[in-house]
């Protein structure tokens, strides 16, 4: 049965905004976080626009249900010889399964009748050849698993908003698996996407990689989102733990975690001084549903996990989103929008007074005018104080 695509407004406006503009347009993310969705939805929209269907050509490189040639010049002619008169929408889905796959999108990019959209699951799709051929001729949409107002959008029969909210905060927002109601149906699935981009990706870039190695190290991570940390504290960690791994190995095993999406690395930022600091960085899930898959439904430290909502939450709607430090207090996020700070703070609940002291101390400390935000799960106490915004989480998640 094929299941209605779900809305992804983010997407779909940034899509609609660069069309038949000249960049072109490459989109990032994890496997499996809806980047193949999206395309299948912006080309419904252009057909709703009234552009023929002969116009636009779609080839998803891991798909079989079509043959395709691999080698660059043969794709470019299977191509070109199936434009119509006018503008051509080309979308080349996961094209980082093509060798030399930048020769083509580059041959395509010289074209006046071509608007070219192409997908990738691991950032090799903008650290190869690819960004050097195409400098500053290229825009790029970073995706992300459903943001929590589109899993809302996702179950419009659930009325209990809190309680939708508790599930995608233990399950994450991997589209599918907003359609699956069992525990161990959520968990196999996760596991087969997690397994899926280790072999299918990390393993076959990194062949000498010791996977129980990179596991162990992917575990503590899981476990330790949101904490302040560096190479040499994981290190030690596993040490004490009875599962060596040096600081070599592990720096190998966080990059290619980055490097495919499954994991963020947020700098820390100096606020009174202006500069990034060299150590002692944040670390991020892309989605929630891994740590659930690993640890189970046993994890107490609802803070963190808050955090890491926002986190991603902010990525969608900032440029840049670093760890704020100011003098000895630290501030959660720091987000930046063309150059203009936004100063946030999470927490569980900030009812007691202590724990509201630690999370707007911090932004007292920061002496300029530029938004300050402190998210908890209270609804009472939210408003204004002396230029410190405090927020309902969820009413800011939803927010248009």
């Amino acid at each position: 049965m094929t299941r209605a695509l779900i809305p992804r407004p983010h997407a779909m406006e940034w899509l609609q905004r660069w069309r038949n503009e000249e960049p072109i347009k490459v989109i990032t993310g994890m496997r499996r976080c809806g980047k193949s969705s999206v395309l299948r939805l912006f080309q419904e929209y252009l057909k709703e626009q009234g552009t023929p269907s002969s116009n636009i050509v779609a080839i998803n490189f891991e798909s079989m249900d079509t043959v395709h040639p691999t080698e660059p010049q043969a794709l470019y002619n299977y191509l070109v010889e199936r434009f119509q008169p006018g503008m051509n929408y080309v979308f080349l889905d996961e094209i980082q399964r093509i060798p030399s796959f930048e020769r083509t999108v580059n041959a395509l990019a010289l074209r006046d009748d071509t608007d070219l959209y192409v997908t990738g699951s691991n950032a090799f799709i903008l650290s190869s050849e690819l960004a050097t051929l195409i400098t500053g001729r290229y825009v790029e949409l970073q995706m992300h698993p459903f943001s929590f107002a589109e899993y809302k959008i996702a179950h419009p029969s659930q009325k209990d908003t809190e309680a939708l909210f508790n599930r995608y905060l233990m399950y994450g927002g991997l589209p599918y698996t907003a359609h699956l109601d069992n525990d161990q149906s959520i968990a196999d699935y996760l596991g087969g996407v997690f397994n899926t981009i280790v072999m299918s990706d990390v393993a076959s870039r990194h062949p000498r990689m010791d996977m129980l190695a990179f596991q162990r190290t992917m575990d503590f991570l899981t476990d330790n989102i949101g904490n302040i940390s560096s190479l040499k504290r994981i290190s030690n960690a596993l040490k004490n733990a009875g599962k060596a791994v040096s600081v070599g190995a592990i720096n190998e095993y966080v990059s290619a975690l980055i490097e495919n999406y499954l994991l963020y690395k947020v700098p820390r930022y100096n606020i009174k001084g202006h500069e990034y600091l060299e150590t002692l960085e944040k670390y991020y899930l892309a989605d929630l549903g891994f740590r659930y898959w690993l640890l189970g439904k046993t994890q107490n430290d609802i803070g963190h996990r808050l955090e890491n909502v926002v986190y991603l939450e902010l990525l969608r709607r900032y440029d840049v989103v670093n760890v704020g430090k100011i003098n000895q207090f630290e501030v959660d996020f720091v987000a930046l929008a063309n150059g203009i700070p936004t100063y946030v703070q999470v927490a569980q609940s900030i009812v007691d007074p202590k724990v509201q002291e630690r999370e707007f101390g911090p932004l007292r400390a920061i002496k300029d005018n530029y938004p300050k935000l402190v998210l908890s799960l209270d609804k009472i106490g939210v408003g204004d104080y002396a230029g410190i915004e405090q927020r309902n989480i969820i009413d800011w998640l939803l927010e248009k």
